[in-house]
């Protein structure tokens, strides 16, 4: 393909007249061609600089910022689980790569490799099949951790007066900020010192030997603290821990907050009771219609404040008395290692109702407790011994084997003793 280009010619040498004359020029179709080639090498980008490992946005929304310094304005967020390029690495700061193409500098604490992704979605899916212990409120937002532990990333946020569910608990040691859970290969060659002209190397004299202590140093070492009459060894301060709770949320999101930051969502009516003790999980045991309201009866367990090692150490029935129009204990239980999980049962042999609970006997087992309620009365069917669950991380543990419920028989002298027990709680009520 040729194209035909006229131009003007200002000399005619026949004439010699200064009239324009057309001229014909022909371009090749192949100078037209490498003039773009040569345009667009021109434009080609530079390539990529090479990634030094993979990791993903631990928080709901990650900010990168265009440098290091603290006062440099966030100039995209990255929403909570994205694959980044790690691209350099500055002390507990890295400059990342989105699949974007944009780059920007985070810390690295707030960044999380795939082994604890995949942690994360064991969480997960382990805490959607836990019962609920109840429901809970925040009075203001609230973080979710993805590891019981304070520095740990907060992947997602409750709001102001939102609910979640309570589905485990876990108290753990209040531990320094962890390492960054990113790992990246290093050369663990040390760089070669140049050495200085003209110098040789000159012959290290090994040091002499470390004189031995003398033969008769017991005799002559002072007695010490420990052998002195009257000495009283002192306890060893324990570490400072947290209280964390699992919840989980109505999309399927699982995650460690506080305990303490935590209401549980029981009726003002009975939550005047808790006599400065913190509700760890409660149940709706039934209705009862008075006239034209509907309550409910209510089963829940406390902790005090010095429990440190289960769930609950107390637990308690609630029933609305028609005649009175208030509630009234029917069933406490206090100075127990509760666990959980505390859940509506099935009486063992008949179509009636009840709950059921985890208890640490005085031989040091767990037995999982079944209890009959109907009306205002509670009473203990059947004991069997249960089977610890594992962690949430790895996701609930079923036991070995079926086990057989133990009946548990009570005498006439039982009953009596529970019957006044019963009576003189409701009149302290």
């Amino acid at each position: 393909m040729r194209r035909q280009v006229c131009a003007p010619d200002c000399c005619n040498s026949r004439s010699g007249s200064a009239s324009p004359v057309v001229r014909r020029v022909w371009i090749p179709g192949a100078v037209a061609v490498a003039l773009a080639l040569a345009a667009i090498s021109c434009q080609r980008q530079p390539p990529e600089e090479r990634s030094l490992g993979v990791a993903y946005a631990g928080p709901s929304l990650l900010n990168l910022r265009k440098d290091l310094s603290s006062r440099s304005a966030p100039m995209t967020a990255i929403p909570h689980g994205e694959e980044l390029q790690i691209l350099e690495v500055r002390r507990r700061f890295v400059r990342v790569r989105t699949s974007s193409g944009q780059e920007g500098w985070t810390d690295a604490n707030l960044l999380l490799s795939a082994e604890q992704m995949e942690s994360l979605k064991r969480l997960a899916s382990s805490a959607a099949v836990l019962p609920s212990e109840g429901s809970a409120t925040v009075a203001e937002p609230l973080n979710a951790h993805t590891e019981p532990a304070r520095f740990s990333p907060s992947f997602f946020q409750i709001p102001e007066n939102g609910s979640v569910e309570v589905v485990g608990h876990s108290i753990a040691p209040r531990q320094a900020p962890p390492p960054s859970g990113i790992a990246l290969a290093r050369s663990n060659t040390a760089p070669k010192k140049n050495k200085a002209k003209g110098t040789k190397a000159t012959a290290q004299i090994p040091a002499p030997p470390a004189p031995g202590p003398p033969a008769n140093w017991v005799e002559m070492s002072r007695p010490g603290l420990k052998d002195l009459p009257g000495y009283v060894a002192v306890p060893p301060v324990s570490a400072p821990t947290d209280d964390w709770s699992l919840v989980r949320t109505k999309d399927g999101k699982a995650g460690w907050v506080l305990s303490r930051m935590l209401f549980m969502s029981v009726p003002d009516e009975i939550a005047q009771y808790a006599e400065g003790q913190r509700i760890t999980s409660y149940l709706a045991l039934g209705d009862v219609k008075d006239g034209d309201h509907t309550k409910h009866n209510w089963l829940w367990t406390t902790a005090s404040s010095s429990n440190k090692c289960c769930e609950f150490d107390s637990f308690r029935v609630f029933v609305w008395s028609t005649k009175r129009h208030h509630y009234e204990t029917a069933f406490v239980e206090r100075n127990v290692s509760g666990f959980y999980p505390v859940e509506i049962a099935q009486v063992p042999g008949s179509q009636e109702n009840g709950f059921s609970l985890v208890v640490e006997d005085k031989d040091g087992k767990r037995y999982k407790r079944i209890y009959a309620f109907s009306g205002y009365h509670v009473r203990l069917i059947s004991r069997e011994p249960f089977a610890a669950a594992a962690p949430a991380q790895d996701g609930p543990k079923l036991p070995a084997a079926p086990v057989t419920p133990v009946s548990v028989k009570q005498s006439g002298w039982d009953r009596m003793a529970a019957l006044v027990k019963r009576l003189w709680t409701r009149g302290r009520d």
